[in-house]
C-alpha cells in the first residue's frame, strides 16, 4: 500500500492539473441543490461543454451552505478567477458556458460572487452574511471538493489528522486532545465527547464498534446529511480517530433506508479508502486496522435512540433498551460501543490536526466550537450555516437569513426538532449554548431552527409538533406511549375550540409523569415543546381556550382535513389513494 507521503504527493499533483489546466465547473448537487434542479442543470452543462468542443473537468459537488441560491454554478479558469453564478438552471447553465467559459465574458444576472481574485462587477463571495458570519469547521470541504475523489479530499489536508495520531500519538493523547476541546455531542444530549470515547477505552475487546449515527429524523435538520453529501472522507477521518483512540476495531455508518445521497457518498468514499489504504488492514503502513461499512436500516424517528439505533443495526425493531449496561459495556451484538452523530465525529480531524486550542477558543461559556444551523421556514436565505458557538439566534436569524420576508413579523422559532421547544420573537437575543438554551426552555439538538412570522399559530404548530412524537413513539414504555396520545388528544380539542375545564393542568400533570418514568428521550421530552408554547404564546392558547377562536385562522380548518396533513391519519386505503398521473394510459 502507498505511504501517506506517496498519496499526498499524488493528490497534490491532480490538484494543481484540475485548478490549472482546463476549466474546472463545480456544481451544487447535494439535497438542497438537486430539489432545485442542479441534475438538469448538470446535463445542461455536459451537453454544452461537448457541443461548443470546449474540455473541462465537471464535477458535482455538495453545498456551499447557501442553499437558497441552489443551483449554484461554480467555475474556475485556468489562470483567471473563480466565479459562482446562483439559481443557474438549465439556460443560465448554457449561456454561462456561450459567454463566460468560451469567451470570458461575465453574463448578465446570476452572478453570485467571487472567491479568491476579484472580478470586476462581482461582489466578494466571503462579504455576504451567509459567508461573513460562518466558521467553517466541519463543512470546510463542503461544496469545495467533489465528495466522490479522495484525493481532492487529501489535497486539501484530509486524513492528516489520522496519520499525525498514528504515528506520533498515543490513543490516550487523541482521547486527552478531544476533552481539552471541549467538544460536545451535537446530536442533543451535549455531553463531553472526550469522556464518552474514554468509557469505551475501559471495556474489553475485540471486537469493539463505533457507531455513526445519521439517522437524522428530525424535520428541519439536514446537517448530518449535508455532510455525507459534501465531504464523507471527512466522517470516515474521524470515525478512523475514534477507532484508533478507544481500541474499537470496526465502525459502522448508520443512515436511514431511503436517504439515497448520502448513502451512496458515504459508501463510494468507504470504496475509495479500502482502496487507498486508508482502511482496512495495516492503514498507512502502520499496522493498525480499522473497517468501516454503511446499514441500511431504520425507518423511525426513535432509531436516532443510541440504543434503539443498536436494535436496528442487529436488525430488530428500533426501541430503546433498559440502561445498565450501557453501550460502551454492551453494545451492538453485545459488544462493547461507542455512539455518536455525523457533526461530532467530523469535528475530530480538525481538533488533531490543529490542535485542542482552535476548537476550544471558538464559542462561549462550556459551549466549544461551532453549531450547525439548518434554517429554513418563513426565511429569506434558507440554508446551512456553520457559525460560532454564542452567536445569538437573532444574529443566525436577521443577519444570515435576511429576517423574515414579505413584510411581516417573526413569531416563533422551533428550535432542536420536534422534541424542542418554541421560543418568541423576544428570545432572539439567546446565544447559541447549549445551557443558555435548556435554561431557556429550548434547546439546541441537532442545529434544526424552523421560523415562523406571525400568521403562524402557536397552538397549531403545538400540535403539529405532538402528532410528530405520537406517531413516531416505538411503544415500547406505557408512560411515553399513552402520555403522548393523551396529549394529543388533548391539544387537538383546544385547536377545535372545545378544551374542557383543567385541560391546561391536566399536560402538564402527564407531561411531568412522561418525564419522570418514560425510558427514553422521546418521551421524557415529549411534553418540551407544550411546556415552551405555554410560556411564550400563552395569548394563543387564552384564546382558543377563552375565547374560543385562533388568532391567524389556521385553526379553523375541519378536524378531518386536520388530521389528514399528518402521518399518523393518512388513508390508505385502494380507494383513498389518488390514481397515479398517466395511469389511464397504461
Amino acid at each position: 500500500m502507498p505511504t501517506y507521503q506517496e498519496l499526498k504527493a499524488e493528490a497534490d499533483s491532480r490538484w494543481m492539473a484540475l485548478v490549472s489546466e482546463k476549466p474546472w465547473i463545480r456544481v451544487g448537487a447535494a439535497m438542497c441543490g438537486q430539489a432545485a434542479g442542479a441534475l438538469e442543470t448538470l446535463a445542461a452543462l455536459k451537453s454544452r461543454l461537448t457541443a461548443r468542443g470546449i474540455d473541462a473537468n465537471l464535477d458535482a459537488v455538495g453545498c456551499l451552505g447557501l442553499c437558497f441560491a441552489e443551483p449554484i454554478v461554480d467555475i474556475l479558469l485556468p489562470g483567471g478567477s473563480r466565479l459562482l453564478f446562483s439559481n443557474a438552471g438549465p439556460d443560465a447553465a448554457r449561456r454561462i458556458i456561450d459567454s463566460y467559459v468560451a469567451e470570458g465574458r461575465i453574463p448578465d444576472g446570476n452572478v453570485l460572487g467571487y472567491l479568491g481574485s476579484p472580478v470586476d462587477g462581482a461582489p466578494d463571495l466571503t462579504s455576504l452574511p451567509g459567508m461573513r458570519l460562518q466558521k467553517r469547521i466541519a463543512l470546510r470541504n463542503a461544496g469545495h471538493v467533489a465528495p466522490g475523489d479522495a484525493y481532492q479530499y487529501l489535497a486539501n489536508g484530509g486524513y492528516s489528522a489520522l496519520r499525525r495520531a498514528l504515528s506520533v500519538m498515543k490513543p490516550a493523547d487523541v482521547i486527552q486532545a478531544v476533552i481539552d476541546s471541549g467538544l460536545r455531542g451535537r446530536g442533543g444530549a451535549a455531553f463531553s465527547t472526550g469522556i464518552k470515547w474514554s468509557f469505551l477505552v475501559r471495556s474489553p475487546g475485540p471486537p469493539k464498534y463505533i457507531l455513526c449515527n445519521c439517522e437524522e429524523g428530525d424535520p428541519g435538520a439536514f446537517n448530518d446529511k449535508g455532510i455525507l453529501e459534501s465531504d464523507p472522507h471527512m466522517l470516515l477521518e474521524g470515525m478512523s480517530l475514534a477507532g484508533y483512540a478507544t481500541g474499537a476495531t470496526n465502525g459502522i455508518v448508520f443512515i436511514r433506508h431511503g436517504h439515497d445521497g448520502p448513502i451512496d457518498r458515504t459508501e463510494k468514499a468507504i470504496e475509495q479508502a479500502y482502496d487507498l489504504g486508508l482502511l482496512g488492514d495495516d492503514i498507512l503502513n502502520t499496522g493498525w486496522s480499522f473497517d468501516v461499512e454503511v446499514s441500511l436500516t431504520g425507518e423511525s424517528y426513535v432509531s436516532g435512540e443510541e440504543t434503539a439505533l443498536m436494535d436496528a443495526v442487529e436488525g430488530k425493531r428500533a426501541m430503546p433498551r433498559f440502561r445498565p449496561p450501557f453501550p460502551a459495556q454492551v453494545g451492538v451484538w453485545g459488544k462493547p460501543t461507542n455512539i455518536n452523530n455525523v457533526k461530532t465525529l467530523s469535528y475530530a480531524p480538525s481538533i488533531i490536526a490543529d490542535g485542542s486550542e482552535s476548537f476550544s477558543e471558538i464559542g462561549v461559556n462550556k459551549s466549544t466550537g461551532t453549531a450547525i444551523i439548518c434554517l429554513s421556514g418563513h426565511i429569506r436565505r434558507p440554508g446551512l450555516y456553520e457559525v460560532p458557538m454564542g452567536m445569538t439566534l437573532g444574529e443566525v436569524v436577521n443577519d444570515i437569513g435576511g429576517g423574515v420576508p414579505g413584510g411581516k413579523k417573526l413569531k416563533m422559532l422551533q428550535t432542536g426538532g420536534p422534541l424542542g421547544g418554541l421560543l418568541g420573537a423576544e428570545s432572539l437575543n439567546i446565544r447559541l449554548d447549549f445551557d443558555e438554551m435548556r435554561q431557556a426552555g429550548a434547546i439546541l439538538g441537532s442545529g434544526g431552527i424552523i421560523v415562523a412570522d406571525e400568521d403562524t399559530c402557536a397552538v397549531d404548530m403545538t400540535r403539529v409538533l405532538v402528532a410528530f412524537c405520537q406517531y413516531e413513539s416505538c411503544g415500547k414504555c406505557f408512560p411515553c406511549r399513552m402520555g403522548m396520545e393523551h396529549l394529543l388528544e388533548i391539544i387537538e380539542r383546544i385547536a377545535r375550540f372545545e378544551s374542557r375545564p383543567g385541560d391546561a393542568e391536566l399536560m402538564r400533570s402527564v407531561g411531568e409523569t412522561m418525564e419522570g418514568a418514560s425510558l427514553c428521550g422521546h418521551g421524557q421530552l415529549g411534553f418540551g415543546p407544550i411546556r415552551s408554547a405555554f410560556q411564550h404564546f400563552e395569548e394563543d392558547f387564552r384564546m382558543h381556550i377563552d375565547e374560543r377562536r385562533c388568532p391567524t385562522g389556521s385553526c379553523l380548518r375541519p378536524a378531518l382535513e386536520i388530521r389528514n396533513t399528518r402521518p399518523y391519519a393518512v388513508d390508505f386505503t385502494p380507494a383513498a389513494m389518488p390514481e397515479p398521473a398517466g395511469a389511464a394510459n397504461v
